[in-house]
């Protein structure tokens, strides 16, 4: 991290650029056998095809599956994806809904056991305006909380720092899924 002319920190993460620019969702659908009414811009359509970022995958269900944030806002944060591209809740269909719910139970549970988080946020965020930055593709977040979670080093320094690599967190909840109920 450095500090500018301005005073002001940045942490410069120069692998999001091809994000920034799309140039990263034109490469990973090039190839993905996307499913009918899949967007090949989305990440979590890509996601459900096996393209990129599907090694954060923690479970595939029937209509929908859970994945570990990429940017996390702690270790364990992940999110119950349809594996259809749809928007809105009310879209879903009762089976969509269905499982949506029952995986979200089931993260819950799976967290605790590895993890042992004080609390949860668990929730959608319906639109851009509700803070949905992929809200074309609807997803449930699931965040596990500890006390003291937001410590000096976000309130004062603007930085999140987490513990754990996305890796060893999806190893250990992957594993911890299969194993309990």
């Amino acid at each position: 991290m450095t500090e500018g002319p301005d005073r002001l920190q940045r942490l410069y993460t120069p692998y999001r650029m091809s994000y920034v620019r799309g140039e990263e969702s034109e490469a990973e659908s090039a190839g993905l056998d996307l499913a009918e009414g899949a967007d090949p811009g989305c990440p979590f359509c890509r996601i459900a095809a096996g393209g990129a970022q599907s090694e954060l995958v923690v479970h595939r269900g029937e209509t929908c599956f859970v994945v570990l944030n990429l940017y996390p806002y702690n270790p364990g944060h992940l999110m119950v994806v349809p594996d259809r591209h749809v928007a809105d809740y009310t879209e879903l269909t009762p089976a969509e809904t269905a499982e949506v719910a029952e995986l979200t139970q089931h993260a819950l549970r799976t967290i605790r056991r590895v993890s042992q988080p004080h609390g949860f946020n668990v929730g959608l965020n319906l639109g851009g305006v509700a803070g949905g930055s992929l809200s074309q593709h609807l997803h449930q977040h699931v965040v596990p909380r500890w006390s003291g979670d937001a410590n000096f080093m976000t309130v004062l320094g603007q930085t999140k720092t987490l513990p754990q690599l996305l890796e060893d967190t999806r190893d250990l909840l992957a594993a911890a899924w299969s194993d309990g109920t």
